[in-house]
């Protein structure tokens, strides 16, 4: 347990009553996956029913704080992992928005628009696209996150039926393991497209 993490005696015996169940199955499923593990072994780890386990992944039956954390232990990833909200599939940041940080020696601003995951591999590309017919992508190796930063111009971008119209200086990521597309709005439009590999 990492070091500032409360004990699990110290933690209420149950999650919240409106903790969606499927958001718990489908974390639960997908670090598993991550983790290379198969029902038996991850319950074994844990110390917990294979029968209970098949449940939660199932998206059935109501986990005790214990249970959830002692999966958490066993996969090797924090509590939060398994009981947050679903990301959006889209993330949406407008030209002057997000968290920014200011240089006291120099007229110098870094704003925050996302934060490399661990053993992330990143490959940056800068693309000028014209109007006409747009770029349709196929999806990516599995994993892919697309993030995109308006340079000039505007641009839709994103998953097909998703896309979301940009101007100079918006940012937006999304899976690239879905089918996407690219489509400049105005005459020279650039941007910037940081594809992350994990």
């Amino acid at each position: 347990m990492p070091d500032g993490d409360p004990s699990p005696s110290h933690l209420p015996s149950h999650p919240p009553s409106r903790l969606p169940l499927d958001w718990v199955a489908a974390s639960l499923r997908r670090e598993r996956t991550r983790a290379g593990l198969s029902l038996s072994e991850l319950a074994k780890r844990a110390g917990i029913a294979k029968s209970t386990l098949s449940q939660l992944e199932a998206a059935s039956g109501n986990p005790s704080m214990e249970t959830l954390w002692a999966l958490g232990v066993a996969l090797g990833v924090p509590f939060s992992a398994l009981v947050e909200p679903p990301a959006p599939a889209v993330q949406v940041i407008r030209a002057g928005e997000g968290p920014t940080v200011h240089s006291e020696q120099a007229n110098y601003v870094a704003t925050l628009l996302s934060a490399s995951p661990p053993g992330a591999r990143r490959d940056i590309y800068h693309l000028r696209v014209e109007p006409g017919a747009a770029r349709e992508s196929e999806p990516h190796i599995p994993g892919t996150v697309e993030h995109i930063i308006v340079s000039t111009g505007r641009l839709e971008a994103g998953p097909r039926g998703e896309t979301v119209e940009l101007g100079a200086g918006d940012y937006v990521s999304y899976r690239g393991d879905l089918p996407h597309r690219y489509e400049a709005l105005s005459p020279g439009t650039t941007f910037v497209l940081v594809m992350q590999h994990i």
